[in-house]
């Protein structure tokens, strides 16, 4: 399966980073937004929406370490 130690430290690198700026993003955003909820609750929809984009972050992250675990590039 993987004979490369960089692609596996390669692969905990890219899932760690895409979990890490997703927490980043999402701690500014969840304060902001429940401010926002907090004056306008009819406003939820949008926030929630704004919320939840940073998490493609860690999905592209994990897909690029499973990427390098398999060797597929």
């Amino acid at each position: 399966m993987v004979t490369n130690d960089y692609a596996v430290i390669g692969a905990g690198l890219a899932i760690a980073g895409g979990l890490i700026g997703t927490g980043m993003a999402q701690s500014g955003i969840g304060a902001a937004g429940m401010g926002i909820i907090a004056e306008k609750p009819e406003k939820f929809g949008q926030v929630l929406f704004f919320f939840v984009i940073p998490e493609t972050l860690w999905i592209i992250g994990f897909v690029l370490g499973i990427i390098l675990l398999l060797n597929v590039i």
